[in-house]
């Protein structure tokens, strides 16, 4: 299995690369980040190998991220060749309430920005970043399908909300005749597997395609950091965010160094980087539509793109899994089988049977690109 492989997103017809590239790294503006040529390095070796999914988001480098993946994009003119999302919700006018947020107004104001700086006239993947606590899933939903049938924006997303939100937003879609949910983009790696208690039944049942978010851990499941007394140490971004308030950043913990072990030692066992175990993981699991990954340098790319070319086998699948499964909580404890074969009078009664549900695959690269 390779890069070159594409599945449909969701209930949706938009063919996608399994692995997708994030940009969030394009643009120094941040103290971080590739500069303009690295950054160009790193597209151009993601579309040569077949991809053609690239995610930004408005917020990204201050703009940086949006304008360089447009220029990009127009220098090899692989505009309908290469499927881009783009995301809106953050703030970037300090004291203006109505220049962040989910409402309507935010909305229309954004999508204009990131259609100018991406040098294009319609958006394929339009992403809700983060929820606001305010705005109604109706009025989301409306405005985005406002644009869909504007032919600014292709298919719709959310990002960072709560099941509950994503599962009225995409009843509303279905009732009133909006366009659907796509796509959820959620964070999603051997260190938080949050979603699997309702992202990914959600998702898998109404036609949303898992887009996954820091599937590294933001690079703790790469290997270069090390638990230290101050929690953890070595050379990068998580090493300098540690403590920060977002929770992104927060992984040295006792919990993850753990995973961080038996990961290593399965990655030796496959004579496998952990970084491209890790993406592998993540990648195979159920309901995940395709998985970002994202660089700073060449190699760190060129070592990610290989991460589907193997099979992990169940044994040492199960080891990881062992390592990284979340405690069980409520209400979750109660739908363990023990607990189920209660209500069904110990008959063994179950879901349809693998491969009941046909997946679409496509094998051939896009047209144009080598």
């Amino acid at each position: 299995m390779s890069i070159n492989q594409y599945y449909t997103l969701g209930r949706s017809g938009l063919r996608v690369s399994r692995l997708a590239l994030g940009t969030m790294t394009f643009g120094t503006d941040w103290g971080w980040g590739a500069d303009r040529e690295t950054a160009s390095q790193l597209f151009n070796m993601y579309v040569d190998a077949g991809g053609n999914f690239v995610d930004t988001a408005d917020l990204y480098t201050n703009g940086t991220s949006e304008t360089w993946v447009g220029e990009f994009i127009k220098e090899r003119s692989l505009r309908d060749k290469v499927a881009i999302a783009t995301k809106f919700s953050y703030n970037a006018d300090p004291g203006n309430p109505n220049a962040g947020g989910n409402g309507r107004k935010n909305i229309l104001r954004a999508v204009e920005g990131s259609l100018q700086r991406l040098g294009t006239d319609y958006i394929d993947l339009y992403i809700l970043h983060t929820w606001d606590s305010i705005t109604p899933a109706e009025e989301v939903m409306r405005t985005l399908d406002d644009l869909v049938r504007s032919g600014k924006v292709r298919y719709v997303g959310l990002s960072d909300v709560p099941a509950w939100y994503a599962s009225r937003a995409q009843t509303t879609a279905e009732l009133r005749g909006y366009e659907t949910l796509s796509t959820l983009q959620l964070e999603y790696s051997l260190v938080e597997r949050n979603i699997e208690n309702e992202f990914v039944p959600l998702g898998t049942q109404h036609g949303m395609g898992i887009m996954v978010w820091s599937p590294l851990a933001s690079g703790l499941l790469s290997g270069k950091y090390k638990p230290s007394e101050q929690g953890g140490e070595g050379e990068g971004r998580l090493a300098d965010l540690a403590g920060a308030d977002n929770p992104a950043f927060n992984k040295f913990t006792d919990r993850n160094w753990k995973i961080v072990a038996e990961l290593e030692a399965v990655a030796k066992e496959l004579d496998r980087s952990m970084a491209q175990v890790a993406v592998n993981w993540a990648a195979n699991q159920p309901g995940i539509a395709s998985v970002l990954v994202g660089a700073t340098k060449l190699h760190q790319l060129e070592d990610n793109l290989k991460a589907l070319e193997f099979e992990i086998p169940k044994e040492l699948c199960d080891r990881i899994n062992k390592a990284s499964a979340p405690d069980p909580s409520f209400p979750y404890t109660f739908f363990t089988p023990g607990m189920q074969a209660m209500l069904t009078g110990g008959a063994i009664v179950g879901d349809k049977p693998e491969g009941y549900y046909p997946t679409v695959k496509f094998d051939a690269k896009p047209a144009g690109v080598s």
